[in-house]
């Protein structure tokens, strides 16, 4: 299992926001780039950054700040937020960005998805963002009106290297992961799966373990790495004992 750290950046901070919405928002540090090296130099092997203001308005607003994150640190980043065009997806490959992470325009222009994926294989993963496993676009603040199982063929199809599932209802909520919905999506698809919204605790990080088996790939944390519910130097230990 893999810990991924969040950093997450609006108005050039690293922040996290309640339930995705905008207006709900705490500043943990006024300086990403060094939150990114803090989590590399704990021992992280992965890095999961998200442009929300990207995300919000549909264009990358952070693009020179995430090449410095790309710069500072020596393992692999995962980028969301405003990617949405081939160009900036393009962009961001050659800034150091490993993997990117498309929401919106996988929703809404499967086949620019798809081009995607082909452009960049086994490079590009697709969010779902879900409350009830209804899924929401554009930041989570708009109706997809579709259900997480109806669009998982066409992301298969579409070539998606991964799956971030996000339960937007427990986002950093600190409320626990929802564990059935996850297990039922594992079980439903071969594509690996990353879990995000609701990580408070190692105990939580070990509840998700038995889904390694069906296919999960890690958790994502955010708010709870911040505030220290979740000791991270003790998550990477544990994680390591699951390989």
């Amino acid at each position: 299992m893999i810990l991924f750290p969040a950093v997450d950046i609006k108005d050039g901070q690293c922040v996290r926001l309640a339930q995705g919405k905008e207006d709900q928002v705490t500043v943990f540090s006024p300086d990403p780039v060094a939150m990114a090296r803090e989590w590399a130099a704990m021992g992280c092997e992965y890095l999961h950054v998200i442009d929300l203001d990207g995300a919000f308005s549909g264009l990358p607003r952070n693009a020179e700040l995430i090449r410095n994150i790309c710069s500072a640190i020596d393992i692999p980043v995962q980028l969301g937020g405003g990617v949405r065009v081939l160009d900036i997806a393009q962009a961001y490959m050659d800034a150091g960005v490993q993997r990117l992470i498309i929401g919106t325009l996988a929703l809404e222009h499967p086949e620019q998805f798809a081009s995607l994926c082909a452009a960049f294989p086994g490079r590009v993963g697709v969010s779902l963002d879900a409350v009830d496993g209804m899924l929401k676009t554009k930041g989570w603040v708009e109706d997809a009106g579709k259900h997480i199982f109806d669009v998982l063929p066409q992301m298969e199809e579409a070539g998606a290297a991964f799956i971030i599932y996000t339960d937007i209802a427990r986002d950093g909520m600190q409320t626990g992961v929802n564990l059935e919905a996850l297990e039922a999506l594992c079980e439903k698809t071969a594509i690996p799966v990353i879990a995000a919204g609701g990580v408070h605790t190692l105990d939580d990080l070990k509840g998700l373990l038995p889904l390694c088996a069906k296919g999960l790939e890690g958790a994502i944390s955010g708010r709870a790495i911040y505030t220290g519910t979740l000791d991270v130097r003790a998550a990477l230990d544990w994680t390591r004992t699951t390989r």
